[in-house]
C-alpha cells in the first residue's frame, strides 16, 4: 500500500545545506533532502560514508552539524538501533515503557508488544529473549510513543537470514498501521528494495542516487522485475560484476 498523496505534499524532514565534519573530514558535505510525511524511505552507503551521522542529525542526537543552518524534523521521533539497547535489570514491558507517563500507558505497552507478536512476555527479563524477540520489543518501545518520524540504524543486521525476514514483515506490517515516515539505514541492497519505496545512495558526504521503486507490496527477494533497481543501486554504490 502506498502513502496516501495527501500525506506526500508535506515533507516530514527538510535538511537544506547539512554539512558534518570530524577531524577536519567533512562526512556530509552540503546535504539538501525531503522526506515526505509517511513515506518510508531506505539510505544506503558504504561503510563509512555518513548514513549513522545523518540519521544522529535527523534524531537531534548530533549538534555539531552546520552549513546552510536548515534541519526541521517532527516532534515525536523514535529510534530503533541494530542493538535493541533494552535494559538488562527492567522486565520488557517496563522497558517498553520506558519514560513513558500516563494513567494508560500499561495497556499502551502491552498492545504495543501484542502487535509485535510478544503478547505474554510483558514480565520476561531481556536476557530471556531472542534476537529476534529483543528487536520486536525494541519496535514495541518505540511505536508505544506514536512517532511521527521512525529511524532505523540496520535495526536487523545482527539478525539470522530467517529472523530477518521475519522482521521485514513485521516491520512493513506496522508501516502499513501506523503510517509514521520511516529512514531505514542499512548496507543490505535487497532490504532495502524490498522494504523501502524510496531508496537513497549516500556517496562522499552527498546523495548521489534518489530512486523511487515503484512496484507493489508485498514484495519478494526472488521477484525479476526489482532486478533493475538492484543493477542500478549496485552500480551506484560501484559495485559492478567483477566485485560480485
Amino acid at each position: 500500500m502506498a502513502p496516501h498523496t495527501e500525506q506526500l505534499t508535506r515533507p516530514a524532514v527538510r535538511l537544506r545545506g547539512l554539512t558534518r565534519s570530524f577531524a577536519g573530514r567533512t562526512v556530509l558535505e552540503g546535504i539538501d533532502l525531503d522526506l515526505p510525511a509517511g513515506q518510508f524511505t531506505a539510505l544506503l552507503g558504504h561503510s563509512g560514508s555518513g548514513k549513522s551521522t545523518l540519521l544522529r542529525a535527523i534524531a537531534g542526537l548530533d549538534h555539531g552539524v552546520a552549513g546552510g543552518g536548515q534541519l526541521t524534523a517532527p516532534e515525536r521521533v523514535s529510534v530503533v538501533f541494530q542493538d535493541s539497547r533494552l535494559l538488562p535489570w527492567r522486565r520488557v514491558l517496563d522497558n517498553v515503557l520506558l519514560g513513558l507517563d500516563g494513567k494508560d500507558s500499561g495497556e499502551r505497552g502491552r498492545a504495543a508488544l501484542a502487535e509485535v507478536g510478544l503478547a505474554g512476555r510483558e514480565r520476561a527479563w531481556p536476557g530471556e529473549l531472542s534476537g529476534g524477540e529483543a528487536q520486536r520489543a525494541a519496535l514495541a518501545r518505540s511505536l508505544v510513543r506514536e512517532p511521527e518520524l521512525l529511524l532505523a540504524d540496520e535495526p536487523f543486521g545482527a539478525l539470522d537470514a530467517l529472523t530477518r525476514i521475519r522482521m521485514h514483515h513485521l516491520l512493513r506490517e506496522l508501516w502499513t498501521r501506523h503510517r509514521p515516515s520511516v529512514l531505514l539505514v542499512t548496507h543490505d541492497v535487497d532490504e532495502a528494495i524490498v522494504l523501502a519505496d524510496r531508496v537513497l545512495v549516500l556517496d562522499r558526504g552527498r546523495i548521489g542516487l534518489d530512486l523511487t521503486i515503484d512496484r507493489p507490496h508485498p514484495r519478494s527477494y526472488r521477484e525479476p522485475l526489482l532486478g533493475e533497481y538492484r543493477e542500478r543501486l549496485l552500480a551506484a554504490l560501484g559495485v559492478t560484476e567483477d566485485h560480485r
